[in-house]
């Protein structure tokens, strides 16, 4: 307080002095009136013991206040400084945080992505795989039990109590198979007879006989059994044909039977 007081009485006179130069000029001894002046006004006549005193203190607050303020000043300066220092350091922390976060960003974008990428994968996978379950069984009779055949020529069997058709690749009115996509497929055919005949069937490719199961006997069962592994492109078609002038016997038993599935496709 004391060195306010002390500032604003410099100030004062300073402005005073300032205005006076400009508006004509004053000598030194006008300042020093006016300084005087100044000085009646803050202090009214005293005595010379009290305007001494008044002087002597007047003068000790300025001397112990400037260098306080200046202290002070050179402390706050300081105090600025250092958190100009913390603050510095501060944004760089940020800034480095900000690009950690940048690249962190970065990365879960990239696992994300692959996610994605193998979400859509195994997507693809199972669809593919879905694709692939070609499979089917069937045997010759719904129901009921007799003889099929024998034909003056051959003829095309027609399985039509259906176990399984993963893939609906077999037709069970035609009795014909329908490659959906380019693979290995396995086929196989069985036949049946209460004997005193003969019994031949064969599978068929594209109008190709391929193999034959085939069985004679003068009496009592017969039975035969093949099958092959066949390439097949997309639309080839695979069935059974009866030789002509043989039979085959069938009941609830499903002794004549016809099957295949897909090994594995090909590219």
């Amino acid at each position: 307080m004391k060195a306010l007081v002390c500032i604003l009485l410099l100030l004062e006179t300073f402005v005073f002095v300032v205005q006076q130069q400009v508006d004509g000029g004053l000598n030194e001894n006008e300042i020093s009136q006016q300084i005087s002046s100044e000085d009646g006004r803050q202090n009214p006549p005293q005595t010379d013991t009290l305007r001494a005193e008044a002087s002597t203190d007047r003068q000790q607050y300025c001397d112990l206040g400037i260098p306080d303020i200046h202290a002070a000043l050179r402390e706050l300066t300081a105090t600025v400084t250092e958190q100009k220092g913390h603050i510095r350091e501060l944004t760089a922390t940020v800034t480095e945080q900000k690009g950690n976060i940048r690249e962190l960003r970065v990365e879960m974008n990239k696992k994300n992505e692959e996610i994605s990428n193998l979400t859509l994968g195994q997507e693809e996978l199972r669809k593919e795989n879905r694709d692939r379950e070609i499979a089917f069984s069937a045997s010759m009779m719904e129901s009921g039990k007799g003889y099929i055949g024998p034909f003056t020529t051959n003829i095309t069997l027609t399985y039509k109590n259906v176990f399984t058709n993963i893939g609906n690749a077999y037709n069970p009115i035609t009795g014909v198979f329908t490659a959906p996509l380019k693979g290995a497929y396995m086929f196989r055919v069985s036949v049946f007879d209460l004997g005193g005949s003969t019994s031949t069937a064969y599978i068929v490719k594209n109008g190709e006989l391929v193999v034959m199961a085939n069985d004679v006997q003068a009496q009592d069962r017969l039975s035969s059994s093949n099958g092959v592994v066949l390439i097949l492109e997309v639309g080839d078609v695979v069935y059974v044909r009866l030789w002509s002038n043989t039979r085959i016997y069938d009941n609830e038993n499903n002794l004549n039977t016809f099957s295949g599935f897909l090994l594995f496709p090909l590219r």
